[in-house]
């Protein structure tokens, strides 16, 4: 099957989708799977929602805090890979954060160019205050799937990637927008 890729932030639109040949069969097992799919969305944007209304920030900001809190000093490079967002993005979101004093940044004594990244003290007590799991709902459920359902579900998932017409692969390194 060849797949067509979005261009990055570009309005297209997929042609005329066929129903597979077995469009019919499992009807009902391919409705619940989609209520499962609106149930895990909602959920997630609900505590996204719900830590932005008690913290004031958002829930990638919040999850970027946890993990500096369990690792200070790290860069901005770093923190992009422990979110798998794009640097690019985490600088951004990291601006918000110093802006508000929630983060410190600091240059690096070994590398002038590097700047190292560490919780304020108004940040640790926004970060213990926050609703949890500071890293989401969605991070933090992932880590208590064992390694057959994270397998499954890796598959699964990557088999209706494959059966979108047009994906832009890159939307795979940016936050959920709900929780910016």
């Amino acid at each position: 099957m060849h797949k067509k890729v979005a261009a990055k932030n570009s309005a297209v639109k997929p042609k005329n989708i066929k129903m597979s040949e077995n469009a019919g069969i499992n009807s009902d097992s391919r409705l619940e799977i989609l209520k499962k799919l609106r149930v895990v969305i909602r959920a997630a944007q609900q505590h996204s929602l719900w830590i932005e209304k008690q913290c004031g920030v958002n829930g990638a900001q919040l999850w970027m805090m946890q993990e500096l809190h369990d690792a200070a000093g790290l860069r901005v490079g770093e923190l992009a890979k422990k979110l798998s967002i794009h640097q690019t993005t985490t600088s951004n979101l990291l601006d918000g954060l110093e802006k508000r004093s929630y983060i410190q940044k600091t240059r690096d004594p070994d590398d002038k160019r590097a700047v190292r990244l560490s919780l304020t003290a108004t940040g640790l007590a926004l970060l213990m205050g926050a609703p949890k799991p500071a890293r989401g709902l969605l991070p933090e459920a992932l880590l208590h799937l064992d390694t057959e359902a994270m397998e499954k579900l890796n598959a699964g998932l990557q088999g209706l990637v494959n059966s979108i017409e047009v994906v832009d692969e890159g939307f795979a390194l940016l936050p959920l927008p709900f929780t910016m």
